[in-house]
C-alpha cells in the first residue's frame, strides 16, 4: 500500500515589499511521503516570492515532468516554471523551451556543491537561480504545524516569517539573475 501525502493548511498574510504585492493566501499543501519539511517550506517560500494570479502548486514529486510551481495563461500556455532543489541542467534547459520564465530555488546542505558543479552549465540558460540559507530553512521547518497562520514579509531578498509558535528570517541569495519582468521576483 502506497503512503499518502500529509496535508497542511496554511493561511498567509503576505507583504512583498520588493514587488509591492500584498495578499492573503489560503494554501493547502500536500507533503509527498518522500519530501522533507524543509523542502515543503522552501516550496511555500518560493510560492510567496512569486505570488500572483494563476500561480499554483503542481503535483510536484508525484509528476516528474512538471515543475513544483507554475503559472499558466488563460489560454493554458506555461508562463512560469519554478523548480525547488538542485535540478539537473538538462531539465532546466528543457524548461526554458517550455516557459519564458524559469526559476530555481536551491535550499539544502548540498546546495553549494551542486551550484559549483552545475554553474557553468546554467550560465547560458535563461534561468534565475536562488539559494535559501539552509540553516534558516531548518529553523523555518521547525515551526511547521498541520494548520498554520503565517505572516510573511519579503524585503531585500530576506523573507521574515512569523508564526504562532515562533519566528525566523530566511535569506535568499541570487546565484544567477536573468533579465525578467518586475512582475516576477
Amino acid at each position: 500500500m502506497a503512503l499518502k501525502p500529509t496535508i497542511y493548511k496554511i493561511k498567509i498574510s503576505l507583504s512583498d515589499i520588493d514587488t509591492n504585492h500584498y495578499d492573503s493566501l489560503d494554501l493547502t499543501i500536500a507533503q509527498h511521503p518522500s519530501e522533507s519539511r524543509e523542502r515543503m517550506m522552501a516550496r511555500v517560500l518560493a510560492f510567496c516570492m512569486n505570488a500572483r494570479e494563476n500561480v499554483s502548486f503542481t503535483k510536484g514529486l508525484s509528476a516528474v515532468e512538471e515543475p513544483d510551481i507554475w503559472s499558466r495563461t488563460l489560454d493554458d500556455r506555461l508562463d512560469l516554471w519554478i523548480d525547488i532543489g538542485e535540478p539537473a541542467a538538462d531539465r532546466i534547459k528543457k524548461a526554458t523551451r517550455l516557459s519564458p520564465v524559469v526559476k530555481v530555488y536551491s535550499f539544502n546542505l548540498k546546495s553549494n556543491s551542486w551550484w559549483a558543479k552545475e554553474q557553468a552549465k546554467f550560465k547560458n540558460l535563461k534561468v534565475s537561480v536562488f539559494q535559501f540559507d539552509w540553516k534558516n530553512i531548518q529553523t523555518l521547518a521547525a515551526l511547521v504545524q498541520r494548520t498554520m497562520d503565517l505572516s510573511i514579509t519579503i524585503s531585500d531578498n530576506i523573507v521574515y516569517v512569523s508564526a504562532k509558535n515562533g519566528e525566523c528570517e530566511v535569506s535568499c541569495l541570487t546565484l544567477q539573475p536573468t533579465a525578467v519582468s518586475q512582475e516576477y521576483h
